[in-house]
This record gives C-alpha cells, structure tokens and sequence, in this order.
C-alpha cells in the first residue's frame, strides 16, 4: 500500500458516485505496503478504502475480491467490496483496476501477545473453513513458481553466502513440492500475508483483516506458518517464540483440528513462508518501481527468519 498512481477528488468522483455511498469529501494516501496505490477515502456517509491495483490485472482480480465478499458474507471481520448498481465490484480508475471497501474499524497491534495470537489462530481457522466452499480457483502467485523465476534476478545483489543459503533452500523446497507428504495436507483459499500490519484490534478483540491481495489456493499449513513468522517470533532475531506460537495454534485447533501429515509438514511450511518473503523483499529492495511514499521493507529479517528456521525446526506435539 504505497502510491504509484496520483488520484485526485475530481478522478474518483464518478466512480464513488456509481456507488451510492455519499459524496467524496476528502483522499489521504496510505504510505504502508508496496504493492498497490491505497487512500483512505472519506464520504458523506462514512470512511472507506480506494485501491488502484498495480501489478495485478483485471484477469486475476476476480478471484481476490470476491474471496473478500465471500468470506464477509460468512461473517468474517474482512473488507467488504462495495457495489454498482449492476453489482460490479471492479472498476477502472485512471488507467488501473479499482476497487473501494469500507474502512475496518480498530488498530493494528506490532506488539501481540499471547491473547492478540490466539485471536488471529481463530480467525484464521475459520477463515479457511468459510473458504471451502468459495468455487473460484486461483493459485498462490507469490508460490514456488515465483520463488524460482525471481532468485536469479537478485542473485547478483547479495552475496556469495546469500545466494548459497537461496540456492540451497529452493532446492529443498522444490523437493517438498514434489513428496507425496506435500499433496496430502488439505488446500483451499490462503490469505498468504496475515502479518501483524494487516490486522486490527480493539483491545484484545480482533476486529477486521484486509490485505488479501497476495490469497490464492495453497496449502493451509503454508498460510498457518506465514503467521507463525510474524506473530510468533523474536523480531530481533527471528527466533521463536513459543508462547505466542502455542497461543495461535491451540486457538486454531480449537477450530479445526490439524491432521498428522499437516503436523509433519510444519518444518517445512515454516522454512518456506521464510523463503518467500525474503525473495520478495530482495526484489523489492533491489529492483523497487518508482511511486510516492513507497518504502521497502528491510529483506534481511527473513534471512535472519530462515535461518532461525532452517537450524532450529519447530516440531508440533498433539
């Protein structure tokens, strides 16, 4: 969420005014994130969030935004997609696709405790519950396939010692795709990014995720450690913390239970939710695109992360 598209009240009028939700009054950029272009948006009637998407097309949108409608339907605390009266959830804004939510409620909480973990296992159970029956398909786009086209385009950034530990993990992870252990866990609709800035609280009590840009069909075990690496370590080093940890995943389980082949696939899952977001900070930082209040994350705390993972493998007892 940066800006890579200036959008001015008089741009995105027409497009709030199909809406029905009041008339436009006031777009403040959002500096966080650095994907899309993000404004906070307020109307007569209320505060909403306008997103021109950046890299995504009109093609792969779909499946995002009606994942988002899906899951508020099934009651979950997400952004829901506002409307047209031909109930058009896409739109197009300046040259880009488009879309406006209604603003969550709450605060982001970047220092969780056990109950903040526990509140987010929850939600995520059901979430991936909610999700079984949403019929559209689309896979992660940020998975492996991505992992292996994008580590050479970094390879010549990092150092010899960097790229060994890169090489060496996708090797691995390409192995992991192909075990049998890998297609038996159950899949369905990933969030993929539930990290700390993408929920909000009141107190203890959640209040809302967003940012499901990055979803896609995955496995739920590769969605359940890609949180486990942000709400469950020592972000100094990226250790593991497993009072946070064991917060989340008893919270989860009092949902839905994970199966044996899930439990064996932990390691591994934690290994690459690692991997992944430390290529995508590597491209980020060394390859950024041009926009206004775009700021990279730092890639070396998921270098630290996957190394914490791969010397130190997290076993989960029944």
């Amino acid at each position: 969420m940066a800006v890579f598209t200036e959008v001015t009240l008089e741009d995105a009028r027409p497009l709030f005014a199909q809406l029905a939700i009041g008339e436009l009054l006031e777009l403040r950029g959002i500096a966080g994130g650095i994907e899309n272009t993000n404004y906070f948006a307020t109307t007569s009637q209320g505060e909403y969030v306008l997103t021109l998407f950046e890299r995504l097309s009109h093609a792969q949108l779909p499946f995002y935004l009606h994942l988002m409608r899906h899951l508020a339907r099934h009651g979950l605390p997400v952004p829901l997609p506002q409307a047209n009266a031909a109930d058009e959830i896409l739109f197009t804004l300046c040259g880009k696709p488009a879309a406006v939510v209604n603003k969550l409620r709450g605060a982001s909480q970047l220092q969780p405790t056990p109950a903040h973990c526990a509140a987010v296992g929850e939600m995520l159970a059901r979430m991936h519950l909610a999700g079984q029956d949403f019929v559209m398909q689309q896979p992660n786009l940020r998975g492996l396939a991505w992992w292996n086209e994008t580590a050479p385009l970094v390879y010549p950034h990092i150092s010899a010692q960097q790229r060994d530990l890169l090489q060496s993990e996708l090797a691995y992870q390409n192995q992991i795709a192909a075990s049998d252990a890998y297609r038996t866990p159950p899949r369905g609709a990933v969030h993929a990014d539930l990290f700390r800035d993408n929920v909000m609280f009141e107190g203890d009590t959640l209040t809302g995720c967003f940012d499901f840009y990055f979803a896609g069909v995955d496995t739920w075990m590769f969605d359940l450690a890609v949180c486990l690496n942000d709400w469950a370590i020592h972000h100094a080093d990226g250790s593991h913390e497993p009072e946070r940890a064991t917060a989340l995943l008893d919270a989860y389980q009092s949902v839905r239970a994970l199966t044996d082949a899930e439990r064996a696939l932990l390691p591994a899952m934690l290994r690459a939710g690692a991997l992944r977001f430390w290529i995508s900070r590597l491209w980020d930082f060394y390859l950024p695109r041009q926009a206004s209040m775009l700021k990279p994350h730092d890639p070396a705390h998921f270098e630290r992360v996957l190394r914490q993972r791969v010397a130190h493998a997290v076993a989960l007892v029944a």
